[in-house]
């Protein structure tokens, strides 16, 4: 199965593409630009990132601004959490799988609008993360 991805790395760099191997917790996973490219998959090391975003969309809407509030009718699937990150990007969400010590973890937005389906948190991107 290929998932739309967006990556952001810790310098600010950016790529969108497809993924059909990432796993939690592995060094590096490959990216495509398009599900049946032809050119070679282009290795990212996880340790370089900031987060993987799952994505709906690849071009996504870059006038929305997500939501940090949850939505007080829908049920959360897991504890609130807020990750502030080293350049100053806050998301809020909910997560059954963060614990200090790990490498990343991955938070569902709060914000069901968002073109995020859910983030991978890369633990040493981030400044703070905190449960609410």
């Amino acid at each position: 199965m290929q998932n739309r991805i967006v990556i952001r790395y810790q310098d600010g760099r950016k790529l969108k593409g497809f993924t059909g191997d990432f796993i939690a917790g592995k060094e590096f996973f490959h990216i495509t630009e398009t599900v049946t490219s032809s050119d070679k998959p282009v290795e990212v090391r996880v340790s370089e990132l900031k987060a993987v975003f799952f994505v709906k969309d690849l071009a996504g809407n870059a006038a929305y601004e997500e939501q940090k509030a949850f939505e007080p009718s829908k049920p959360v699937a897991g504890r609130k959490i807020n990750v502030r990150f080293n350049d100053g990007e806050q998301i809020v969400g909910f997560t059954q799988g963060y614990k200090p010590g790990r490498a990343g973890f991955f938070l569902v937005p709060a914000d069901s609008l968002s073109n995020n389906d859910r983030i991978y948190v890369v633990c040493s991107a981030a400044q703070e993360i905190k449960f609410l």
